[in-house]
């Protein structure tokens, strides 16, 4: 089984940035399927993807977050991480690091998810 923990939520002004860090308790990034990712989900509306990474490095992203998200990792700290900027209240959610890993610990892994939110 893995663990992720998530930290850097908080409070941050419109216009803002954020990083969020996710430390998974197993190395993910090992076959050619296994990705990271992370998702949010506002009050009131279902879990969205935000954007996720490859084994590769490849970075997809949902459209309402590109150009804005960054998402990045160091694969000697199994850990993956979400630079947010020109945050806008919109942007308000709680945001759940996700793992997906095939061959070995095989399965989908989620965090227990940090809070952001984007207020004057």
């Amino acid at each position: 089984q893995v663990q992720l923990v998530e930290s850097g939520g908080g409070l941050v002004q419109p216009g803002g940035s954020l990083r969020l860090s996710c430390a998974a308790s197993k190395s993910i990034f090992i076959f050619s399927n296994d990705n990271m990712g992370w998702y949010r989900q506002a009050p009131g509306k279902q879990r969205e993807l935000v954007g996720t990474i490859t084994t590769y490095g490849t970075t997809n992203y949902a459209a309402s977050v590109n150009d804005q998200f960054t998402i990045s990792r160091y694969n000697a700290k199994n850990a993956v991480y979400l630079q947010m900027d020109s945050l806008k209240p919109e942007d308000t959610a709680v945001y759940y690091c996700t793992a997906h890993k095939t061959v070995v610990d095989a399965g989908d892994y989620w965090g227990q998810g940090t809070q952001v939110t984007v207020s004057s």
